[in-house]
């Protein structure tokens, strides 16, 4: 760790300053102090800066002396006093952090967390205190503030990032489902409006995500307001008022920051986020699914028939659960859950059994307007638990306000006390949650496999944007939706490997499997849970390229966007030879290539335009012929 700055600043960075706070030009004479923070040599590093005159904070973040972050404003308003100006330093206090986890899904099971930690304390001219702590990781940078019993409700942040005008951005228009689409832009030219705080920029310094973790109902979720013209993202609050009745720390403002391939495998919000509060976690299984909801709609969903039929599709295929999805608990109308007999009208019990002796566990979909009172779940959770449903489907949240963000707080852990795995549609995007509440397996908060509005560019910036911090429920596999989807069949069945999902929905039908049987045969080999995670191609909007362990074996998903090509991926997947099954598009539909290639040979795939392939890679040995076990 660095030791702590004290120093003078030019005229110029004290100029940038003000000019960003909207302060008078400071003087050459002026003594500002700064603080320095970083995790080691080649390792991101934050400037926390406080103006002599004005008391403003600022934070800029750089790499190996390049700008990733521009100094950029730092500090909240309460309803006491506004601590985004006339701060005072009172002192520092620095230690490390070191922890070691293991999750039940992700991009990797086992974790390792090596920050610096350094907590910088303030007051302001009323007296109220601020503190600021800020962490730096070899992948990342973040802060959060902490305040005070008796501080008040927060009324808004005054914090914002500020990157180079020039910067690349990849950007996904904010929305309360948070299902925008991700388009490129640079940093001043993006419309002016609000985003996602899942914000990728690429700037001298590298690439940088901006991430928020350890978001509870404690506070309220966070997007970014940007204005047309400028580099500044602001950080806006959906409440206008945050209540505080304690002491309060608030999430973190993240930043990933690294070159892409470290971005891409980073756990950093994660990492960030509090330990399990689940500790028996052995009923967490992840698993393939077959999802009925594109294969057969509200029909499949209200059909037991049709559901057991699902179930032997899932079985014959060894896939671990079968989902099912709106209809299956309304009757014409809407199911009365205050009728004493409303569970005995339901046919789940008997699909239950039934999939149970196939060894097929059932999901089920529920709204969240069904789980919002206290009565409410105390009538289905614990039902669906006698039933022995495997995990919910909760959607329809809709909102990161304070009061939705609080059901969130209940619903984990009354989920986690009925065993209740959980995949959340319409939600917020994983902060840091699926750390501390494991039985979260996937989230959707992304434009995926149901949007008719999706491109390939769209398609491969995922991995460096939504995927990048934590599972995301996309439900690849659709073949049946040609001409709804923008990508090629062999992109498709890609799309299940290079997009991390703890449990990954397969959106087809029965029948397009079966007339795909490479797609069919790879689908029943690829896992839902990795022990690693690493990038061998990409750029955004443009190629994605992922390998994913499983034991001894890498599964490799690749996505294109724009014209035909002979893509050439780099086989870092470590030393020896390795037998490599490609699928690839064809004249006719799905082929298969087989090879033997050494560790850091170049893999070559045709592909089609918007196109893409899926691979199977194990140790070859003498007499081997395939990896498909």
């Amino acid at each position: 760790m660095s030791v702590p700055i004290r120093t003078a600043v030019t005229a110029v960075c004290a100029s940038l300053a003000a000019a960003l706070l909207g302060a008078a030009p400071a003087q050459a004479e002026q003594h500002d102090q700064a603080w320095s923070l970083s995790a080691g040599a080649h390792a991101p590093r934050a400037e926390v800066g406080l103006d002599d005159t004005t008391g403003r904070l600022t934070l800029a973040v750089s790499r190996d002396g390049r700008t990733v972050i521009e100094p950029s404003p730092v500090g909240l308003v309460t309803e006491q006093a506004d601590l985004s100006k006339d701060l005072r330093f009172l002192h520092r206090k620095s230690r490390k952090v070191e922890e070691r986890y293991r999750t039940r899904s992700g991009k990797r099971l086992d974790r390792r967390v090596r920050m610096n930690e350094t907590r910088l304390s303030f007051v302001g001219a009323q007296g109220a205190r601020l503190d600021l702590v800020v962490r730096a990781a070899a992948d990342g940078i973040a802060y959060r503030y902490v305040l005070p019993t008796g501080s008040g409700d927060v009324l808004g942040e005054a914090s914002a990032f500020t990157l180079p005008a020039d910067a690349k951005a990849w950007l996904g228009a904010y929305r309360a489902d948070n299902e925008g689409q991700f388009a490129q832009y640079t940093a001043a030219t993006a419309p002016t409006g609000a985003y996602s705080d899942q914000a990728l920029f690429s700037t001298d310094g590298g690439y940088t995500l901006l991430v928020e973790s350890d978001l509870t109902g404690d506070y309220s979720g966070a997007r970014l307001a940007h204005d047309q013209g400028t580099g500044t993202y602001r950080v806006e609050l959906a409440d206008e008022r945050v209540a505080a009745t304690g002491p309060l720390a608030t999430p973190w403002r993240a930043m990933v920051t690294g070159d892409l391939a470290t971005v891409t495998r980073s756990t950093f919000t994660d990492d960030l986020a509090p330990a399990s509060k689940v500790r028996d976690t052995s009923w967490i299984r992840p698993g393939t699914v077959l999802w009925t909801w594109l294969a057969g709609g509200r029909e499949a969903g209200q059909s037991l028939a049709a559901q057991k039929a699902y179930v032997d599709h899932a079985a014959q295929r060894h896939w671990p659960y079968e989902a099912v999805d709106a209809g299956w608990y309304y009757r014409p109308g809407e199911w009365d859950v205050t009728d004493p007999d409303w569970q005995t009208d339901s046919w789940m019990p008997e699909l239950v059994r039934y999939a149970r002796a196939k060894g097929v566990g059932i999901i089920v979909w529920i709204h969240q307007r069904d789980l919002d009172t206290p009565e409410e779940r105390a009538q289905w959770l614990p039902t669906l638990e006698q039933w022995g449903v495997r995990g919910v489907k909760i959607d329809f949240m809709n909102s990161e306000a304070q009061p939705m963000l609080r059901w969130y707080d209940t619903i984990l852990a009354e989920t986690a006390a009925h065993h209740l795995m959980v995949d959340f549609h319409g939600s917020t995007i994983p902060k840091g949650i699926q750390r501390t509440w494991p039985q979260v397996m996937t989230l959707e908060g992304v434009a995926g496999e149901e949007k008719r509005t999706n491109t390939a560019a769209h398609l491969t910036t995922l991995p460096f944007t939504r995927n990048v911090i934590g599972s995301m429920d996309f439900t690849p596999g659709a073949f049946q939706r040609v001409g709804l989807r923008p990508n090629s069949d062999a992109a498709e069945v890609g799309l299940t490997v290079a997009y991390e999902s703890g449990l990954q929905m397969f959106a087809g039908t029965p029948e397009s499997y079966e007339a795909r049987p490479l797609a069919r045969a790879y689908f029943d080999q690829v896992p839902a849970a990795w022990d690693d995670t690493r990038l061998l191609a990409g750029t955004p909007g443009q190629e994605a390229v992922l390998a994913r362990r499983s034991g001894d074996r890498w599964f490799l998903g690749g996505l294109y966007a724009g014209a035909a090509r002979t893509a050439r991926v780099p086989l870092a997947l470590g030393p020896g030879r390795w037998l490599v099954e490609t699928i690839r598009d064809g004249a006719e539909g799905l082929v298969q290539d087989r090879r033997v290639l050494r560790g850091g040979d170049t893999l070559t795939v045709d592909v089609v335009a918007n196109g893409g392939f899926a691979a199977l890679a194990c140790p070859w040995r003498p007499g081997l012929t395939t990896c498909h076990r």
